[in-house]
């Protein structure tokens, strides 16, 4: 909880005070409930395929599930997986260049590939949007005590009249803006950076995977081949054989100690038992 790092025990919201349970309290909840009624369903049949396709776009990508190239790290004295995926490595790998088409999320969360995108921002003469939005995530998770002047300064660098590097957001989110500035705390900027955010993913985001920035990226990335093959360690690329069935060796169990113990019966007195027992018996005497 944010407010209770903020704020500490002054803060607005305690959870150890009883609240009263007043008529605006009910009808509140009751809003809440009609609004969750309302809110429309999805069929279990099209979440499942959602499901398989990301499992399907994720799978080359996930280290535990398709192996780390060129060797695991974590089980090896090679650390070359790490040093081709650092943050800011100069040459990325081709799977990172390829997962930021997936979606833009995934595009501005990688440090390499917001460099990549800055870049082609400047270019476009749009390179300021990037560097307010980091700046809105500087504030978001920086130090408590320098919120204030950070937002003063994010203010005056990209949104006052007549800034240096001046965003163009709509008035009505500006507005929105300027009146949470007077009392600055960590998402006082929420508004316009949600704003930016959309104009860049729906405007400048397609036109970046189509542009030669990201095809020169993707031409020049690496592909790691294998190098260590041979580990004990469940999570390779090289498929492993399931293990039998517990019922199977049970069975398989039982039948090796039936053979061992018919190996221990002597023949000759199961033999002899079973002569006795085929014997006609001597009629009984009869009475007078």
């Amino acid at each position: 909880m944010l407010d209770v790092l903020d704020y500490g025990m002054d803060r607005a919201n305690d959870p150890n005070v009883v609240k009263k349970k007043t008529v605006d309290f009910y009808r509140r909840e009751i809003m809440y409930y009609q609004q969750s009624l309302m809110r429309s369903t999805v069929k279990s049949s099209v979440s499942v395929n959602g499901i398989l396709k990301y499992c399907e776009q994720y799978f080359t990508h996930d280290p535990i599930m398709s192996g780390c190239l060129p060797s695991n790290p974590w089980i090896t004295d090679d650390t070359m997986f790490w040093e081709l995926n650092a943050k800011l490595v100069e040459v990325p790998t081709k799977l990172r260049v390829e997962r930021w088409t997936f979606n833009f999320s995934e595009l501005i969360r990688d440090p390499k590939g917001r460099q990549s995108f800055q870049q082609f921002l400047k270019k476009e003469f749009s390179g300021e949007n990037m560097s307010f939005w980091e700046a809105c995530e500087d504030l978001k998770y920086g130090d408590q005590s320098k919120v204030k002047e950070k937002a003063e300064e994010i203010y005056k660098l990209f949104l006052a009249p007549g800034a240096r590097r001046w965003i163009n957001i709509d008035g009505k989110t500006m507005d929105i803006t300027v009146k949470g500035l007077k009392h600055p705390h960590r998402y006082v900027l929420d508004a316009a950076q949600t704003h930016i955010y959309m104009l860049m993913k729906k405007d400048s985001y397609a036109r970046y995977l189509k542009s030669p920035i990201y095809k020169e990226m993707l031409n020049k990335a690496i592909e790691p081949q294998e190098t260590k093959k041979s580990s004990n360690f469940p999570f390779m690329r090289r498929h492993r054989r399931s293990s039998p069935s517990p019922v199977i060796l049970r069975q398989l169990e039982e039948e090796a100690k039936a053979k061992e113990a018919a190996n221990t019966v002597d023949i000759t007195q199961v033999m002899s038992k079973l002569d006795r027992r085929n014997q006609p018996k001597p009629d009984a005497p009869k009475a007078t």
